[in-house]
């Protein structure tokens, strides 16, 4: 029997019209969230990412404060910005689109964001506060796994997960996530990595399998338990001469084999994708809700 198929499409849109409704109610106390999106130079992926969060904060009633900066914008003209948006009372999240321009250290960049408008959950601060459970801005794509795993029924209470991938962005901030003690925790957490001797002897155990490699195919069919539950977050761009575009994108399971295996599975793309900007917008109104201390 082939496994239930996970839509982030489907939860992140259960998820933004949540998020609409309580717009709508802080809209009403004077409080209007916002985000300031910053971005340099004219990456493609980067703009298109851009205007994908530009628009879906208007699709909800978050104030968007759009910054597109020139390419060869100095570190020091960004840091100024940076400086101005986390003095600005409009602006309850900032985001700076990475990567940027070489001649730009993105680590001193990052840093210099508030954590208290840190809503990409990246700020060494914000990565403390979530290692030790306090009330932290979780990093946007780990923290949509949960959501899709918790809204699809997925009990991580003394689950065994094994995560794929170390990174981070995805890897790390995961398995600190669901470790923690909490309705999406408590889960035994594995991680395993590009020097892991056998992958496979570890995943073939696992309850919940997470792939985070940036590498096609890395999970195959023999590599999980019949009824596992695997979660895909990789994008890989593979040539397709069948394809108008001459590629296609797939994830880093081989997903048509192993959902004949799986009880769960999520698609690539329209799986953990659209749950990323989703979180974005949560933490946003997080961010706005804790600057005028409604709980």
């Amino acid at each position: 029997m082939a496994a239930k198929i996970i839509s982030g499409k489907d939860v992140a849109a259960q998820i933004r019209e949540e998020l609409k409704q309580e717009i709508d109610g802080l809209k009403q106390k004077n409080i209007v969230p916002g985000l300031a999106v910053i971005l340099v130079g004219e990456n493609p992926a980067s703009v298109s990412y851009v205007t994908a969060k530009e628009r879906a904060c208007k699709e909800i009633g978050i104030f968007s404060d759009d910054n597109h900066l020139a390419a060869d914008t100095s570190e020091r003209q960004l840091l100024d910005l940076i400086h101005e948006k986390n003095n600005d009372p409009k602006v309850n999240g900032i985001l700076v689109q990475l990567p940027l321009p070489k001649h730009i250290d993105e680590a001193k960049v990052l840093m210099a964001i508030d954590p208290s408008k840190d809503v990409d959950g990246f700020h060494p601060v914000n990565v403390g506060k979530m290692v030790v459970g306090e009330r932290a801005f979780l990093p946007c794509t780990p923290h949509g796994v949960l959501q899709m795993l918790k809204r699809s029924g997925i009990n991580t209470q003394g689950a065994e997960v094994v995560i794929v991938g170390r990174s981070n962005i995805v890897g790390k901030p995961l398995a600190n996530m669901l470790i923690q003690k909490g309705a999406l925790g408590n889960a035994t957490v594995t991680v395993c990595h590009t020097k892991t001797k056998d992958i496979s002897a570890h995943t073939r155990k696992a309850d919940i399998v997470i792939a985070a490699t940036g590498y096609p195919n890395t999970i195959t069919a023999d590599m999980i338990k019949d009824g596992a539950v695997v979660i895909d977050v990789g994008v890989n761009r593979v040539e397709d001469a069948s394809r108008e575009k001459g590629f296609r994108l797939v994830g880093d399971v081989d997903f048509d084999n192993v959902k004949e295996k799986a009880s769960f599975i999520t698609p690539v793309p329209g799986g953990v994708g659209p749950m990323t900007i989703t979180m974005l917008l949560y933490n946003t109104v997080e961010s706005a809700k804790m600057a005028a201390a409604v709980h």
